[in-house]
Parts: C-alpha cells; sequence; structure tokens
C-alpha cells in the first residue's frame, strides 16, 4: 500500500509517496490466529469426540480457578480470568494457558541477567548528605535503588520541556555535536520530519566512524514502519534491531513490550520523557488535536544508568550474544549542582519484581504534604493506586491529574472515565486538556520531588511494558514542571459530578469495559 510522508531533505520539507508493505506484521498476526484457532478446535474435537475429555476439562477449569485465587497476582488482574475460565470453560481455559504468562521468556531473562552488569558507583555520601536533609526523600530513594538496582546521583544538569517541538530541536544540536557514539531506543519512530531530519544527521556520523546503536519496538512500529526497516538502517552503517521481533506464537509475545524513549550522545547528555520520534509529537500533523508532551535533557554522570539501561535492551534483542563491556561507555562526566536524581529502568517479572514506576508513584504520593499533579495519558488504574490516590486527597494533599480531551483510542478513554467518580468524590481534581492529546507522564509533588519519564497511569504501563523514568529532588525543575501544569490546566476542563454523569448504558460500558481493562 501507498504511505505520504513529509520529509525534511536538502534544506527543505518535501512531500513524498513510499511504498509500505508490513507483510512480515501481516503474517505474523494471522499465523497467531491460525493457530489460536487450530488449538480451540482441537479441543473442542476432543470434547466432543473423546469419552470423559469432557470431565477433564471441568476438573482442570476447578484447578486453574483455585490456582488463580490462590496466586500472588493483582486481584484486579485475577477477576477478568476468572470470568473468562468459568463462564467460557473450554476458550477461557485455553485463552487462559496461551495468554496468562506475564512473565518473560527464560531466554531473555538468562541474556537480561548476563548483560545487566552492575554499574560501579559509590553513592554513599550522597546517601549520607541526603539522611541529614530530608529523612522522608531519603527513604523514597533508598527504596528506589534497592529495588531497581541503580544508584542515587547529584550534581546533574536537568533541562525541562514543556513541549516535544522545544526538546526535538535540542536533540537535532545534541546529536550533530555527537564525538563518540550515539544510542537511541523508542517505541514508536515514523518517518517524516521528525525522524528524517535525525536520520540525515545519523548517516553522516556513521560515515564519521561514530558508533550509532538504534532499537525501536517491533509492536511499537507496527504500523508506522516496514518490517525490514533494521535492514535498511544496516545497510546505512547503523547498527539496529527491534525489540522483540514478533513471530506470531500464541503466547505473551504481544506483552512486555519497550515503551522506552532514551537517547544517549557519547555518555554525557541523555534525553527521555514521553515524546516518540514521529510528526505528531511536534505537531507536524494533527492527529488527536494539539499534542501536549514533555520530556528532559540530563548532563552529568547519571547518564551511565541510561546508557547502561539501552545497552542492556539493545544486547538481549541481537541474535547471537556477544561479549561486551559496558564499562567502555560508561564515563566521568561531573557537573556542579546540588541537585539529586535516580534515573532508573522498570520492567516485568521476574528481573523487575517490584513494580518500579507504580512504588516510585505511590511513595510521592504517600509523602506529599501540600499538593501532588500528575499528568497521564491514560487513567486506568488498580484498586492500589486508586486508594492511594484517594488517600493523599482526603488528608488533605492538593491532588490535580490532567488527562487528554480528545482520546487516542476510544474505548481506553471510556477505562479512564469509569475512575472518575471515585476519585472526584474523594476530592481528586480532574482535568481534560481542551485543546486535544496529552501525552505527557510526570509526577510532582510539593515543589521539592517528583519523576518524568515514560511511565503511564495504566496496567501496561505499570506491570508489563520496559520502561524508564528520573526520580528529582531538590531541584528547579520540579518548579518549572508546576508552572507548566499550572498553565496546561488553565486550557483544560475541569470534570465536575455533572461533567462525568451519563446514563445507564454508559455507566454500564464503563463497568464492563473496567472489569476487562487489566487485560488489554
Amino acid at each position: 500500500m501507498k504511505k505520504n510522508i513529509r520529509v525534511y531533505e536538502k534544506g527543505k520539507y518535501v512531500n513524498k509517496e513510499i511504498n509500505y508493505i508490513p507483510g512480515r506484521y501481516i503474517f505474523a498476526m494471522f499465523d497467531t490466529v491460525i493457530e489460536i484457532v487450530l488449538i480451540l478446535a482441537t479441543m473442542f474435537l476432543l470434547a466432543y469426540y473423546v469419552p470423559y475429555f469432557y470431565i477433564a476439562i471441568i476438573i482442570t477449569e476447578i484447578v486453574v480457578v483455585i490456582q488463580i485465587i490462590g496466586s500472588n497476582a493483582n486481584p484486579d488482574y485475577k477477576i477478568p480470568w476468572l470470568l473468562f475460565v468459568i463462564v467460557l470453560p473450554i476458550v477461557g481455559l485455553m485463552l487462559y494457558f496461551i495468554f496468562n504468562q506475564r512473565k518473560l521468556p527464560k531466554k531473555i531473562v538468562r541474556r537480561l541477567r548476563r548483560y545487566d552488569d552492575s554499574l560501579l558507583y559509590d553513592d554513599s555520601n550522597n546517601f549520607k548528605e541526603l539522611n541529614d536533609k530530608d529523612k522522608l526523600i531519603y527513604s523514597q530513594a533508598k527504596h528506589l535503588c534497592n529495588i531497581s538496582n541503580v544508584h542515587l546521583y547529584k550534581n546533574a544538569n536537568i533541562k525541562y520541556y514543556d513541549i516535544g517541538e522545544k526538546m526535538y530541536i535540542e536533540m537535532l544540536e545534541e546529536i550533530k555535536k555527537a564525538k563518540e557514539f550515539i544510542f537511541l531506543e523508542f517505541f514508536i519512530i515514523e518517518e517524516g520530519i521528525f525522524w528524517n531530519s535525525i536520520l540525515d544527521i545519523l548517516v553522516d556520523k556513521a560515515k564519521q566512524g561514530i558508533e550509532i546503536k538504534l532499537l525501536y519496538d517491533d509492536i511499537g512500529c507496527m504500523g508506522t514502519l516496514p518490517g525490514n526497516y533494521y535492514k535498511k538502517m544496516r545497510k546505512l552503517k547503523i547498527e539496529c534491531v527491534p525489540f522483540s521481533i514478533l513471530k506470531g506464537q500464541a503466547d505473551g509475545e504481544f506483552n512486555n513490550r519497550s515503551h522506552r524513549k532514551i537517547l544517549v550522545i557519547d555518555g554525557k547528555v541523555a534525553f527521555t520523557g514521553g515524546v516518540n520520534i514521529a510528526d505528531e509529537y511536534i505537531n507536524e500533523i494533527k492527529r488527536f488535536g494539539h499534542w501536549k508532551d514533555t520530556g528532559i535533557k540530563l548532563e552529568g554522570q547519571a547518564v551511565n544508568e541510561l546508557t547502561k539501561l539501552f545497552l542492556t535492551n539493545f544486547y538481549i534483542n541481537v541474535k547471537k550474544e556477544i561479549n561486551v563491556n559496558f564499562n567502555d561507555y560508561y564515563k566521568e562526566y561531573k557537573v556542579d549542582n546540588e541537585n539529586y536524581l535516580i534515573p532508573f529502568g522498570d520492567g516485568p517479572n521476574p528481573i523487575y519484581n517490584k513494580n518500579v514506576g507504580k512504588t516510585v508513584i505511590m511513595n510521592i504520593l504517600n509523602h506529599a504534604k501540600n499538593y501532588a499533579y500528575i499528568t497521564t495519558p491514560y487513567l486506568i488504574i488498580d484498586n492500589e493506586m486508586m486508594r492511594t490516590i484517594e488517600n493523599a486527597s482526603l488528608r488533605a494533599v492538593d491532588v490535580r491529574i490532567i488527562v487528554p480531551h480528545i482520546p487516542d483510542k476510544k474505548l481506553v478513554f471510556e477505562m479512564t472515565k469509569s475512575n472518575y467518580q471515585l476519585l472526584i468524590q474523594s476530592g481528586v481534581k480532574i482535568y481534560e486538556y481542551e485543546p486535544g492529546f496529552i501525552h505527557s507522564k510526570y509526577y510532582i509533588a510539593d515543589d521539592e520531588v517528583g519523576m518524568i519519564g515514560t511511565i503511564n497511569l495504566d496496567y501496561r504501563s505499570l506491570t508489563h511494558h520496559f520502561e524508564n523514568g528520573v526520580w528529582i529532588y531538590n531541584e528547579k525543575v520540579i518548579k518549572e514542571i508546576k508552572e507548566d501544569f499550572i498553565e496546561t490546566q488553565n486550557k483544560s476542563i475541569f470534570m465536575n459530578e455533572k461533567k462525568y454523569k451519563n446514563n445507564l448504558f454508559k455507566r454500564l460500558i464503563r463497568s464492563i469495559v473496567r472489569i476487562f481493562s487489566p487485560l488489554l
């Protein structure tokens, strides 16, 4: 099929029509559907023709129900599976066996443990200083470092971007300065002004002998890049691999995607936040009204943590295991500042078995004294997170949340709205960004502590995806984010009980989608 894109070539923007045939993706999806149909057909035939086979299914169903109830899984996650297994004995049972597994495959776990080299950094003095300043903040930092195997850094330059366009311009400028290596990991990359202007620089840098590594999520780019795009990049001397390449298997390969957004240049400068590399993120095209996104630039030794996250994800997706020394990419780069920060990663079990991002957000809310401000494109939360937000508001913390007014996915938006009532009744102030879609994800409190990165308030982001964020304390950027929040709030619609009140049919639909939201 044909696809129209606008690209930057030879000093000007031009419209181009390209051939875009996602053949590999189509085959993988078709293969998955066929495999599921064959499994279900086999089970139905056995149940119909083989004596006592149906009795065996019933016994298995009882065992599975007991297993689900007795498991350590989130209670919100148990309910939809129990409904599936009980109401649809054969279909529900088979789908449970196929898709219930949310842990990483053993091969990936082995590679992660091999490549996840410990980054040596003595942060004991930083913790001592932080403990003397504020014991509650110290406990947050210590908790985060313990559950994510990272370090507490001090003295970094942090620059906040209140819109994707500003971040895009500085990304280009910093890439042009690269002298040793450029690492890019993004959930979505799409050909257009944003990506092609970066790619032009990367091709030039590759010719200069600078090491360039590119990692994009295979499913995230299913509708934006051809299935063989990584081969095209390799011809341009760019080391490129898709994250968890789609093979068309009836298992959990659709889960555990890399939702990270990381750009590292020479181990000294890094960018992260909500911005993917596609033109809607810089408002060159309009998809859902005005696209509001945010991000940060880091300078200093803390960049090493993002370098480590990138290299780990990159090498677990290379076909052959390679002996690589991550220490060759870590830099001693000191900056004079008085802030504290922790760049960290999050992901699925068993590597990340403590829900790192969720823990960070809950700690910020639990320790907030005056206010807690949140922006998120989705508000699809479990009971534990719901109670944490409610409790913060009920103890007189000013809790405000901004979500989109124009959704990117209508069903997901209904899931978001299904959570309004309980939160608003607890005093939480919810706003919808009226100009369009807000993709920004940050969590700040009391002008002193916050987290910005790729982590949404939804099940996928908090449980299944590989994510990354930066926890920040005692940094002026928190106040800058607060100012941006107030400005964004002034452009948003305040949602009171009259505005979210709906008819019986909508309430029924939202109740149903809320039940099954943990599976999506």
